[in-house]
């Protein structure tokens, strides 16, 4: 998809933010996008042909000054934004999600699946589950497993459902963008290794959370989550220094124009540093990893409502940008 340049104003917070764009017929470069949707190829600024967004991520501590003085700088030649292609705007090492950590969403799915024998008021079975989301923050650990790379797709990239993925569904998230290796680093010290941010759908497949062969074996991720395609990212990634909290971050998905999800980063059971923090004492983040923060109420197992051929969803979060994506059936062999 190419960028409409008449929607500038609403492209993203702050100055500048990093895309990773092609030409027509040209291979994908690592671009500077101003808020005035002008570009900037960042290989001729760097001198590295080869330079990717990942590879920017890897010096980010020595090259973000230097990029966000190129965002001020009338002087290097700049392009249209309208006249690229918009790619998922990095290729990371490592993807990883985490789960059920939106209060209204876990409550919603705690109710929903009550025991047929508890006879209690749907008053009083909320009301203990908020009692047990308030002990989770106190007390517990964040949930957060492991996504694979290529599942990623770009931001405007049709998504294909695969043929035996019964229960396609959304999850727009707010993510995380690794910008310095992190490594059993604490909560205060997290946000400090966090470049910027961006916005993912992580799609899931219901049918295949659980295995249905054997039970006691849980959850498979790897079915469920990891579709090529699956997780539709970007369009830009916003430095840290324009978001000003994101605790308080706006999220909304609309499929065919209706909104679905519609929630504030502050539902958050366990914030952004926090599962940041949890995933590095186990994995080193390196620089380009993402950290993908859950997803809030409003899926469509809650609609009742699952997504299907032509579907449209467009997915926001305040300050990062809109993403759209159509939903397209893979044709049987």
């Amino acid at each position: 998809m190419f960028v409409n340049s008449a929607s500038a104003s609403a492209l993203f917070s702050g100055p500048f933010a990093l895309a990773t764009l092609s030409a027509p017929d040209g291979p994908p470069f690592p671009a500077l996008v101003t808020a005035d949707a002008q570009v900037l190829d960042l290989r001729a600024v760097f001198g590295d042909d080869g330079l990717s967004i990942r590879g920017l991520l890897e010096i980010w501590d020595t090259a973000a000054a230097r990029v966000a003085a190129l965002a001020e700088d009338s002087g290097p030649e700049r392009m249209p934004l309208a006249d690229f292609r918009v790619h998922a705007p990095i290729e990371p090492r490592q993807v990883f999600q985490s789960g059920a950590n939106y209060r209204q969403h876990v409550i919603d799915l705690h109710v929903a699946h009550r025991d047929p024998a508890d006879e209690r008021s749907e008053e009083e079975r909320r009301a203990e589950a908020a009692e047990i989301m308030d002990r989770r923050a106190a007390e517990d650990l964040p949930y957060v497993f492991t996504g694979l790379p290529s599942a990623i797709t770009g931001p405007y990239d049709d998504v294909v459902l695969p043929a035996w993925a019964e229960k396609p569904d959304w999850e727009l998230e707010l993510v995380a963008v690794i910008g310095r290796p992190a490594h059993r680093v604490s909560a205060e010290e997290a946000l400090d290794h966090i470049a910027g941010y961006t916005i993912a759908n992580d799609l899931t497949d219901r049918a295949t959370v659980f295995r249905r062969d054997m039970p006691q074996i849980g959850t498979d991720w790897l079915r469920s989550k990891n579709a090529p395609g699956f997780t539709p990212l970007g369009p830009w990634i916003v430095p840290t220094a324009s978001i000003a909290d994101p605790g308080d971050l706006r999220l909304v998905l609309k499929l065919n124009g209706e909104t679905m999800q519609d929630e504030s980063t502050k539902d958050m059971i366990f914030d952004v540093a926090r599962v940041v923090s949890y995933a590095s004492q186990t994995a080193q983040l390196l620089p380009g990893d993402l950290v993908l923060t859950g997803s809030p109420a409003g899926n469509g197992m809650h609609w009742g409502r699952l997504l299907r051929d032509g579907d449209v969803m467009d997915g926001s979060v305040t300050g990062l940008g809109v993403q759209r994506t159509r939903c397209v059936t893979e044709v049987s062999s």
